[in-house]
């Protein structure tokens, strides 16, 4: 933009600038030639009283001298005697004397003016004044160089001066967009200083007022959830009690166990929503007294500091869905590599993926069906593989769309997805070797162990299958 506003400075200043200066230019010419013309016929004819006077030759030269230093004042005597050096064409020198007639023209190498007097008894005397082409011309360039001079630097203040405005204009733009990227990578306390001209003030003010009230919003959105969280607690209460009249039954361990992991994942959800607002790499909230870099879910870089055990959260989660898969006679597999899995995902970002994974087994396919779950370690990337054998996905590509599969919300794959990208993973869909879904969510190794050496193909098998008889 600067570049742009110099530029238009350049082109309509230099526009005005010749426009004055080509005809200045040819008036002080004008000028110059029409002065020394007529200083020429003014020398002409301050000559004339003398010269009716007396024809004296030698006072004729002393006065011709006197009104002329460069010795271009001519007389021609009736007598045809000439004093001085003459630059006068013949027949205009006839024409002067014959016609009584003033001639001021244009002659080779100069400027001729020839003024007739005449003498008693009616002769005709001619005092010729010559003038060259270097005095027609005198000052003139020096004229012509102040003005260029003066142009040039009206052109280049001009220049300056736009771009001193373009660089205020460009600098309030370019701090409006770097807030605004900020902004989209989840610092929520950015903020932007109206600078600028007036519509980028404006704009400032607009961001800064957008901003405040998306926090407000998000703030809002999370108390919701927290208070919707917290209403849970009454049902569970009622679990509670349901388990303690349980108490001495083969099921009353179970189902206290239970009872007491969906108690701990709802304080959790509770305590996430209370914190200070601030947004990590998978949109949790965090708190504000471990500083992060937050990004994008599209291939960003996560939050400085964060690192997990992909293997060992995968291990304790599946183990949490082990006791509602033998409630319902689900066979489950568990294969964990001794590899390290280390990656840029806090240990919720990683539960939170296992859990919609294995959520969607138990939603979406029948009491019974398999599954199994596998974590693989590849030179780069860290896989986690859920399948099981029951329908599977019919059309995997619109499963990642939000609200978009039928009788899904969608949101458990795309929580899987988003934390995949963040880490600068991806995910596929296909069909596996049990006959259903088969969802791979690849996570990038964290920077510490993606140089180190490549899988040994080493696992250790847990779990359950064929499920435990009760």
């Amino acid at each position: 933009m600067r570049r742009s506003l110099a530029g238009v400075a350049l082109a309509v200043t230099s526009m005005v600038a010749l426009s004055f200066l080509i005809p200045l230019g040819a008036l002080v010419m004008s000028l110059v030639k029409e002065q020394s013309v007529t200083a020429a016929e003014q020398r002409a004819a301050a000559l004339a009283p003398v010269l009716t006077l007396t024809t004296d030759p030698s006072a004729l030269r002393e006065s011709a001298a006197g009104l002329d230093e460069s010795e271009h004042l001519v007389v021609h005597l009736p007598d045809a005697q000439t004093l001085g050096d003459t630059q006068a064409p013949a027949k205009l020198l006839e024409r002067a004397q014959q016609g009584r007639e003033s001639i001021s023209q244009k002659t080779p190498g100069g400027w001729i003016c020839l003024q007739p007097v005449v003498l008693p008894g009616d002769r005709v005397a001619v005092i010729e004044n010559f003038v060259p082409d270097e005095e027609l011309t005198r000052g003139v360039r020096a004229s012509w160089a102040v003005m260029l001079l003066l142009a040039v630097g009206l052109v280049g203040g001009s220049v300056l001066v736009a771009d001193r405005l373009g660089a205020k204009v460009v600098r309030s733009s370019k701090k409006l967009a770097q807030a605004s990227h900020t902004l989209g990578q989840g610092n929520l306390d950015t903020r932007v200083e109206p600078m600028g001209p007036k519509e980028l003030r404006d704009a400032g003010v607009a961001f800064n007022a957008m901003a405040h009230r998306m926090t407000e919003l998000l703030a809002i959105e999370r108390e919701l959830v927290a208070d919707l969280s917290h209403r849970l607690r009454t049902p569970l209460t009622a679990l509670h009690l349901a388990s303690e009249r349980m108490a001495g039954t083969p099921e009353s361990a179970r189902v206290e166990a239970a009872v007491h992991a969906l108690e701990t994942e709802l304080q959790a959800i509770i305590a996430a929503a209370r914190t200070p607002l601030a947004v990590g790499p998978m949109g949790h909230g965090m708190r504000s007294a471990e500083p992060s870099t937050p990004r994008s879910a599209a291939g960003a870089e996560p939050a400085a500091g964060c690192r997990s055990e992909a293997a060992e959260v995968v291990r304790r989660r599946t183990a949490f869905w082990a006791v509602l898969a033998e409630q319902q006679d689900r066979p489950c597999a568990l294969e964990i590599t001794q590899e390290p899995t280390a990656v840029s995902l806090s240990d919720d970002d990683i539960a939170a993926v296992v859990d919609a994974l294995i959520g969607n087994v138990f939603s979406h396919t029948p009491a019974g069906t398999a599954f199994g779950v596998r974590v693989v370690r590849t030179a780069q990337a860290v896989e986690l593989i859920v399948e099981d054998a029951g329908p599977g996905i019919p059309e995997p590509d619109r499963a990642l769309s939000r609200g978009s599969s039928t009788g899904s919300s969608g949101l458990g794959l795309d929580i899987a997805r988003r934390a995949a990208a963040v880490t600068g993973g991806s995910m596929r869909i296909g069909h596996g070797p049990r006959g259903g879904a088969h969802i791979t969510v690849v996570f990038a190794l964290a920077p510490s162990q993606s140089a180190g050496r490549g899988p040994r193909g080493s696992r250790r098998r847990t779990g359950w299958w064929p499920p435990r008889k009760r």
